[in-house]
């Protein structure tokens, strides 16, 4: 912990010293929420004032925002690791592939949400600009590797997937998570609770639907009724 508390001075010690506030914001998060992540339970999570993040991250939201980065890489990775060796083909099998990708990063579920709400728009230009490209490009590399299986999606269907995969992945990861009273209200009103506490179950019966509307898409010849199958 001295070590910890001492000004880091040289390169590798101004890095490692980073990685402590970002693994400390990860364990803060995974364990209350990203919303209660601040400045001052980050750093006393490791023994540091509050003004020694000002040295690494100037501001709460671009730490956040810096997790969220990493979160697409390891969505990204993950993905691409599933659809190699589930090789799916029917809707079914992409959209489990794709939910259990997500359900691995509860984190990253959780900072989707707030990116869009708070992060992204408090943080200087050139760091925006940043994430946006390292979204953008793990985004592009996940959209090829659902068009290079076997379930029929072409670009615009697989764009259309990983969409509605991450904004539904964000919404089901907050009610997934209730606060304590409403937990009390769905012990009293267990019919409630059916929604709120079935993440993965939900999402991938979302996407299930969604890729196989995008697969009738790709087939239907322009101006033809798709044939929807009963």
């Amino acid at each position: 912990m001295e070590e910890i508390r001492r000004r880091a001075r040289s390169a590798e010690a101004k890095q490692e010293r980073r990685h402590a506030l970002l693994t400390a914001a990860t364990e803060l998060g995974l364990a209350h929420g990203v919303r209660e992540v601040t400045l001052t339970a980050v750093t006393s999570h490791i023994g540091l004032h509050p003004s020694a993040l000002r040295r690494y991250f100037e501001s709460r939201e671009e730490l956040l925002l810096e997790l969220a980065e990493h979160g697409w890489g390891q969505w990204c990775a993950g993905l691409l690791d599933a659809l190699a060796e589930a090789s799916p083909r029917t809707a079914r099998e992409v959209a489990q592939a794709v939910a259990a990708s997500l359900e691995r990063l509860p984190l990253f579920c959780d900072l989707l949400t707030h990116v869009v709400l708070s992060l992204e728009g408090a943080v200087r230009l050139d760091r925006a600009r940043r994430y946006k490209t390292a979204a953008t490009e793990a985004y592009d590399e996940m959209t090829d590797a659902l068009v290079a299986t076997e379930a029929g999606l072409d670009p615009d269907g697989a764009r259309t997937v990983l969409t509605v995969a991450m904004s539904t992945a964000a919404y089901l990861y907050q009610l997934s998570r209730p606060s304590p009273t409403l937990r009390q209200l769905y012990e009293q009103e267990p019919r409630w609770a059916h929604d709120a506490l079935r993440f993965r179950e939900q999402l991938a019966g979302i996407l299930q639907t969604v890729v196989s509307g995008a697969q009738h898409t790709r087939s239907t010849p322009p101006g033809a009724w798709p044939h929807v199958d009963r």
